[in-house]
């Protein structure tokens, strides 16, 4: 592939990066094996993503810093690629519940990727009850976002256990050829010669957008969310570098049901329920504060700024959790007004406006910050920017196989960061939410607390409303404290004794 320099929004999730802040993003998929057409083995499923890799050419790309920091790096063909250092095959231990595996996935998130080599790794696991297997990947935030990581994976999957053969691909060349030391900082300099210039404009449209904005929050009636408003509480910590994952599940039909009846969107009431587990959470700790919470909410800006280069097209919105308020509807009501508060102010300010400014970071100035705010712990010093991470990303509601292995369910996996020690992301498959929820190992000990809080919050907006739960089928046994009520679980009844310890990769 020709180098491609990364645009300045991909560079910055490598300077934000860490010893103890990691920037990539995971997936934790369950599959069923019973359905491979001649039985599963891992030798098959090894082959069938080596032949895919040339499909998609980020995963064959790594790298190169340019000198001294002058400029953002550069994606090149790796020459050396090896699947062998990306592609690994573990087993966990018994019984082999969805904690067993949450645990595994923890500890293959609490620990960086390689800058060396292509930033992704993957690790077919086995062992798992009644026979079943996963998939944990994890690819590196400059790679991808939500919307095109979940593109990406689709490069592995099929639509039926034994699609029609395909044509063998050739397997692409890769360009062996590194840019040198000189032509690396040449471009460097001719891409600066024209940033005074359009710093200039983006400081006359910025400062416009602002006061259209300033109009905005005006005309809102109180609900709005505001950067460093956030109450303190224990999730709001500079992390560390060990992380703890849980795993939920609810029904995409009552979400619709209850946003049809109330008059709002799914992703209002995916935060309400949201809102609802974490009062929980809190009323346990004896913390809950009285006045919102604050959660960034990353958007996906794709359409509006398909122009621009890089892989990242995010922006994100503030929106006040109000988990201080008793009533699930009045929280539900307040977050419909603050959403809508928070699209006007987002689309008043600009799609392309954070990729723009990023352009313009510069990286020795960027990272020296980013290891200097972590390395003193500064999180812990001022309010948090925000509480925490609530992304929703939509997904197939079609059947997915790999190598043959039905798709059950997959639970993504966000970044956890100073001062936002908890991320709860969100994917749809099949009639299902699944959640995943990644927190800062010592800020949130009780993280499946928050889990099995989130099909109860459901329910109580459900019951709130008047109306009745659906049923819904989660192939996956997501084991002690779900509620039983919130899922009909196909498996079996839960008898998985609770999990401890983590397990080594």
């Amino acid at each position: 592939m020709t180098p491609e320099r990364l645009s300045g929004l991909d560079a910055s999730f490598l300077y934000m990066e860490t010893p103890t802040l990691h920037m990539h993003v995971a997936i934790t998929a369950v599959f069923d094996p019973s359905t491979v057409p001649g039985g599963y083995s891992f030798r098959r499923v090894r082959q069938l993503i080596s032949d895919r890799i040339p499909l998609a050419p980020v995963f064959q790309r790594r790298l190169v810093e340019v000198p001294m920091r002058l400029g953002f790096p550069v994606w090149v063909d790796d020459p050396e690629f090896d699947i062998d250092n990306h592609l690994r095959r573990a087993a966990l231990p018994s019984p082999g519940g969805m904690r067993e595996l949450a645990d595994f996935a923890a500890d293959v998130i609490s620990r960086q990727l390689h800058r060396d080599r292509p930033l992704w790794e993957m690790w077919i696991v086995e062992g798992l009850e009644d026979g079943k297997i996963a998939l944990v990947a994890k690819m590196h935030h400059s790679t991808v976002d939500g919307v095109s990581g979940a593109e990406l994976l689709g490069v592995l999957f099929d639509f039926e256990p034994e699609p029609p053969a395909t044509p063998t691909l050739t397997p692409r060349q890769l360009d062996s050829r590194i840019p040198s030391g000189v032509e690396l900082v040449s471009q460097a300099m001719i891409a600066g010669l024209v940033a005074p210039f359009d710093v200039g404009r983006m400081l006359l449209r910025t400062t416009r957008n602002l006061f259209s904005v300033r109009r905005i929050r005006q005309s809102l009636t109180g609900n709005a969310a505001l950067p460093l408003t956030a109450p303190r509480t224990s999730i709001n910590v500079a992390v560390h570098a060990r992380r703890r994952v849980a795993f939920a599940a609810t029904g995409l039909r009552d979400v619709k049901k209850l946003k049809n009846e109330m008059g709002t969107t799914v992703n209002d009431v995916v935060l309400a329920m949201c809102a609802g587990a974490l009062r929980t959470y809190l009323l346990a700790g004896d913390e809950l504060p009285d006045i919102p919470l604050v959660t960034v909410v990353p958007v996906s800006v794709t359409p509006d700024v398909a122009e621009l280069s890089g892989s990242n097209k995010v922006s994100a919105m503030f929106v006040q959790l109000p988990c201080h308020i008793e009533d699930p509807l009045e929280r539900l009501r307040l977050i419909h007004e603050g959403t809508k508060g928070a699209k006007e102010e987002h689309k008043a300010l600009g799609a392309t406006t954070l990729q723009n400014w990023a352009e313009h970071a510069t990286p020795n100035v960027f990272a020296a910050a980013a290891r200097l705010y972590t390395g003193m712990r500064l999180a812990d010093r001022h309010r948090p920017v925000a509480n925490l991470i609530v992304s929703n990303v939509p997904g197939p509601d079609f059947p997915l196989y790999l190598g043959g292995s039905q798709l059950l369910g997959m639970f993504p996996l966000g970044p956890v960061m100073d001062g936002f020690g908890l991320n709860v992301t969100i994917m749809s498959y099949l009639g299902v939410l699944y959640w995943g929820l990644a927190s800062d190992a010592r800020a949130v000990p009780r993280l499946w607390d928050i889990a099995a809080a989130v099909p109860r919050a459901l329910t109580e907006l459900m019951e709130a409303a008047g109306l009745e739960p659906e049923p819904f089928d989660v192939p996956i046994h997501l084991g002690p404290g779900m509620p039983p009520t919130a899922m009909w679980i196909r498996s079996h009844a839960s008898t998985q004794p609770e999990a401890t310890g983590s397990v080594s990769a």
